[in-house]
C-alpha cells in the first residue's frame, strides 16, 4: 500500500499570512492540559506493556485449556508482535491524514476491543488471531505517541514528557508481573487479559477533551488552529508568539513533493536522522533487554534457581526497569540523550561480561557466585534501562522533519518491533549454540557497538526545537563531529 500523503495534503500554501498575535488568549488551565495531554496518551505504554507481558504469567493457564503444543504455545506469545510490526506501519499513514489525537483514540479502540476478543476466544486460532489484532495497537501505540506528545512539549521539556511513555511501559510490565504471580489461580487467565480494556477505555474517552498537535494543525488545517491549540498548552504570550513564528516560518516553506512521506525519507539530506534513529532503536531491542524481561525466569532456572525465586527475580528486574526509567525521564533534558547512552552504555557492557563469567563458571545454587548472578543482572537492568531505553522511543519522536514524519516514525516503529522479535525468537537458539554464557558476552559486543554508534552518528538534541533539528539537516550539519556534538550548541 501507498502510505505517501499527495502533494495537496502535505504542502501548506505559502501565502498563509501570520495569525493575529497581538490578543493571544492564554488557558488557565494551560499547564495542566499539557501534562494530562501528555499522561493520558502515555497510559497507551501501560497498555503496550501489560499487554505484552502478562502471557508470560497467563501462558501456562492458556496451555492446559487449550492443550497446547510448544509450537502453539510460541504462536500465543509471538503473535503480538508480529501484529506489532504490522500496526506500525499502518498508524504513520493514519498519523498523517487523520492527525495524531485521532490516531491515539483509534490505537486505544484497537487496545480495548483486542483484549476483549482475546478473553473471549474459544480457542487458541481466534486468541493467536486476537493477540495479531491487539498488536496492531502495542505497535500503533509506539508510532504515534512518542510523536504526538514531542509536538505538543515544549524544547525544554520534551525529552521528560516524551519519556513518560517509557515510565508507562515500565508500569505496564510490573503490574502484568504482580498479576501474573498472584492473581492468576484466583483470576483465571481471561480476567486478567479482559482488565487492559478498562484503561484502554478511559483513554479513548479522555482524548476528545485533549489538543491536537500543533504542527500537525499548522500543515492539515490552518495556522489559526496551530494557535488555538498553542494557547491551550502554552503559559506564557511570549513563548507562545516565538513558537508560532516558527510554525509560520516552516509552514510557509514551499515544500518539495519529493520531500514528503515516504519519497521524503529517501532524500539524501534526511539519511542521517534516519540512521541515527533507526540504529538507536534497533539497539534499543537487540542490546538483550527484552532478552531479560522475557527469558530471566528460564536462565536462572537453568542455572539452579527455584521456580518461586527465580519468579521473584523477574518481579525484581520490572522494578529496577520502572525505577530507571523515572530518573531517566527525570534527567535527559538536563544532561541530554546523547550523553545518558554514553554514560549507561559501557555498564550495560561490563554487568553483561561479568554475568557471562558466572554463568560459565557455573556456580553452586545458594552460594556468592550464584547471588552474583542476580547482581550483575539487576545491574545491567540499571545501565540499560537507565541508558538506551529512555532515549529509544524519544529519539525516533523527534529527530524527523514534518513533512515526512508520520511516515519516518512508522519506520522507527517498525525496527523496534522487528528487532525486539529477532531477539526473542533467537535468543534461546543463541544459547543452546554458544551457551548461556556466551550469549551474555555476545549481547555485551552488541551494546559495546551501541555506545560507539551514538558517539559517532548521533548528535546531541537537548534543547533543540524540532524546527531547529530539521534546519541542522537541511544545512548538512546533523552528525557529531569533533568540535561539535550538539544540534543547539548553547545548550550543550
Amino acid at each position: 500500500m501507498n502510505t505517501q500523503s499527495p502533494p495537496t495534503q502535505t504542502t501548506q500554501q505559502p501565502t498563509e499570512p501570520l495569525p493575529d498575535l497581538s490578543q493571544i488568549e492564554i488557558s488557565p488551565n494551560a499547564l495542566k492540559t499539557l501534562w494530562l495531554a501528555a499522561i493520558v496518551a502515555a497510559i497507551c505504554g501501560g497498555l503496550y506493556g501489560y499487554d505484552t507481558g502478562i502471557v508470560s504469567g497467563a501462558l501456562l493457564l492458556i496451555t492446559r485449556d487449550f492443550h497446547l503444543s510448544s509450537f502453539l504455545q510460541e504462536m500465543v506469545a509471538s503473535a503480538i508482535l508480529a501484529g506489532a510490526v504490522l500496526g506500525s506501519l499502518l498508524t504513520g499513514w493514519l498519523s498523517e491524514h487523520y492527525g495524531r489525537r485521532k490516531s491515539v483514540m483509534i490505537v486505544t479502540a484497537v487496545f480495548m476491543l483486542g483484549a476483549l476478543a482475546c478473553a473471549f476466544s474459544p480457542d487458541v486460532y481466534t486468541l493467536i488471531a486476537a493477540r495479531v489484532f491487539l498488536g496492531l495497537a502495542v505497535g500503533g501505540s509506539t508510532q504515534v505517541v512518542p510523536m504526538y506528545i514531542s509536538e505538543l512539549a515544549p524544547a525544554h521539556k520534551r525529552g521528560h514528557m516524551v519519556t513518560m511513555f517509557n515510565i508507562a511501559i515500565g508500569i505496564g510490565i510490573f503490574a502484568a508481573n504482580i498479576i501474573g504471580f498472584a492473581a492468576r489461580d484466583a483470576w483465571g487467565w481471561r480476567p486478567m487479559v479482559a482488565i487492559a480494556a478498562i484503561p484502554a477505555a478511559g483513554v479513548f474517552i479522555s482524548m476528545f477533551f485533549l489538543p491536537k498537535s500543533p504542527r500537525w494543525a499548522a500543515e492539515h488545517e490552518s495556522l489559526d488552529s496551530a494557535l488555538e491549540q498553542l494557547q491551550r498548552i502554552r503559559t506564557s504570550e511570549r513563548e507562545i508568539r516565538r513558537e508560532m513564528r516558527r510554525i509560520h516560518a516552516n509552514a510557509n516553506e514551499e515544500t518539495d513533493p519529493r520531500d514528503t512521506g515516504w519519497r521524503g525519507i529517501r532524500q539524501p539530506w534526511v539519511r542521517p536522522a534516519l540512521v541515527a534513529a533507526l540504529g538507536v532503536a534497533f539497539f534499543t531491542q537487540a542490546g538483550g533487554l527484552e532478552m531479560m524481561i522475557y527469558y530471566a525466569p528460564t536462565f536462572l532456572s537453568d542455572a539452579g534457581f527455584g521456580s518461586s525465586s527465580a519468579l521473584m527475580a523477574s518481579i525484581g528486574i520490572s522494578i529496577i526497569y520502572l525505577v530507571m526509567t523515572v530518573l531517566g525521564s527525570n534527567i535527559v533534558d538536563r544532561i541530554g540523550r546523547r550523553r545518558l547512552v554514553l554514560v549507561m552504555g559501557p555498564g550495560s557492557v561490563l554487568s553483561l561480561i561479568g554475568l557471562g563469567i558466572m554463568f560459565l563458571a557455573h556456580p553452586e545454587p545458594g552460594s556468592m557466585g550464584s547471588w552474583l548472578i542476580i547482581v550483575f543482572m539487576l545491574l545491567f537492568m540499571v545501565f540499560n534501562a537507565g541508558g538506551i531505553q529512555v532515549v529509544g522511543w524519544l529519539l525516533g519522536a523527534e529527530m524527523f522533519p514534518l513533512s515526512m514524519r508520520g511516515n519516518a516514525t512508522s519506520l522507527h516503529s517498525a525496527m523496534l518491533w522487528g528487532s525486539d522479535l529477532l531477539v526473542t525468537s533467537t535468543a534461546l537458539t543463541l544459547v543452546s549454540k554458544i551457551t548461556l554464557g556466551g550469549t551474555m558476552w555476545f549481547y555485551a559486543g552488541v551494546n559495546l557497538l551501541s555506545v560507539l554508534f551514538v558517539y559517532f552518528m548521533v548528535p546531541e538534541t537537548r534543547g533543540a526545537s524540532l524546527e531547529d533539528i530539521e534546519e541542522a539537516l537541511r544545512e548538512g550539519r546533523f552528525r557529531p563531529t569533533r568540535g561539535s556534538t550538539a544540534i543547539v550548541e548553547e545548550e550543550e
